[in-house]
């Protein structure tokens, strides 16, 4: 899912840049009116889950690699404007520690791995979940299955930007300059891979994550109070 330098032209590259910066902005204002005092903790924590689940690379072919991400479980933990936050940080420490990225596919991964993946894992987690109880398992099979699909929708924006580089950039001639395999190859070695392997990967993490979570305080999760404080506001209610 790291797209390396070399394989995105500038038209591409440039323009998440643009697309990324006011994201990144907007993302840090959320959090000052977001984030509860609880949850602060767990944004350095997610940072740190992130960076460790993301070094475990696996070579796909096409000039990308497969992992999992942990930007499920984040999401639903923090909510998915933090979790921007905690997965860019640690995409830039991966780029410029590491060499795990581009320095120039940066914008691009972010977008990818921090914006798609937990922005649709949050909200197929609540879409699935509905009002259903916090302590049913109907959460932890919402939650699997958001994990999954975020993933491999990340996979296919990945699979859509590489396989735009022959069309965008190529000498007059029509010789790629950067990534030279089309749409036709780049989507479905993206998709399928991530699909059939990293993908389940990532549903198994962010079930049993968010079960042991379920079980201990559900207060944590983004948007949601834990059940003794939604009892103890019924009571206040009633007298």
């Amino acid at each position: 899912m790291h797209l390396p330098d070399g394989y995105l032209g500038p038209h591409t590259y440039i323009a998440f840049w643009i697309i990324m910066i006011p994201i990144w902005y907007y993302a840090e204002q959320k959090l000052t009116t977001e984030l509860k005092s609880k949850q602060v903790p767990l944004l350095a924590l997610s940072a740190a889950f992130s960076f460790v689940i993301m070094m475990f690379n696996i070579p796909v072919p096409g000039g990308s690699t497969g992992h999992a991400i942990g930007g499920g479980i984040i999401a639903i933990v923090i909510g998915p404007w933090a979790a921007i936050i905690a997965i860019s940080v640690t995409l830039v420490l991966q780029a410029m520690i590491f060499g795990d990225g581009g320095i120039t596919a940066i914008a691009t991964n972010c977008f990818n791995i921090g914006v798609v993946v937990p922005f649709v894992a949050y909200y197929t987690y609540k879409l699935i979940s509905g009002n259903s109880a916090m302590k049913s398992s109907i959460r932890v099979i919402a939650a699997a299955i958001a994990g999954w699909i975020s993933l491999t929708m990340a996979a296919l924006c990945a699979g859509f930007e590489l396989g735009l580089q022959p069309i965008l950039e190529h000498t007059a001639d029509g010789v790629p300059l950067y990534m030279p395999y089309h749409l036709n190859v780049t989507i479905p070695t993206m998709v399928l891979e991530h699909a059939l392997t990293f993908s389940i990967l990532e549903a198994v993490i962010t079930a049993i994550i968010f079960a042991y979570i379920q079980r201990t305080d559900t207060s944590v999760f983004y948007g949601e109070k834990s059940e003794a404080g939604m009892n103890k506001m019924m009571k206040n209610d009633i007298t």
